[in-house]
């Protein structure tokens, strides 16, 4: 992340990979004040390990286009709407307006949680359990809504017909 003040957002994203035993680090790094850090980071990710990366910033939202440009690892981006932000338009457009060869995927504003499950999912991808788990985990969804909708049936109106 950019800076230890996008940690309220993008902890939901380390929440996800938690439960799901990914393991994951977390690093703040401004690809303004620390572009040496940023770089020595994108470089070097692939050869610890790394498979995909979560960047998210605030404002004008470099980091996940920089560390894109600097690594052969697919790059997903978080846009925070920060104290600094134009309603988090600045950070959206910063990172999909980003030129050919250098893609960066971006999640919704403050949507670090589907950022860890986009994840999850390039990661289960190439291994075989983790996509069982991510099958089960979509499975799930399906059923939360089934699950509303039986709770639905019992909320009674005057008027409701169903």
């Amino acid at each position: 992340m950019g800076s230890v003040s996008d940690m309220p957002i993008m902890e939901d994203a380390a929440k996800f990979l938690d439960e799901l035993n990914i393991a994951f680090e977390i690093n703040a790094l401004s690809a303004h004040r620390t572009p040496e850090m940023v770089m020595e980071f994108a470089q070097n990710a692939h050869t610890r390990g790394v498979k995909v990366i979560i960047a998210g910033a605030g404002g004008a939202a470099h980091l996940p286009g920089v560390i894109a440009a600097s690594t052969p690892l697919p790059v997903i981006g978080v846009p925070i709407k920060s104290s600094n932000s134009i309603d988090g338009w600045d950070s959206i457009l910063s990172m999909l307006q980003m030129p050919a060869g250098i893609p960066v995927a971006t999640v919704a504003l403050n949507g670090a949680r589907n950022a860890g499950i986009l994840a999850a999912q390039i990661i289960a991808t190439g291994e075989p359990e983790m996509l069982k788990v991510m099958v089960d985990f979509k499975k799930s969804l399906g059923e939360k809504v089934v699950k509303a909708n039986q709770e639905l049936a019992n909320v009674k109106f005057k008027c409701k017909t169903n």
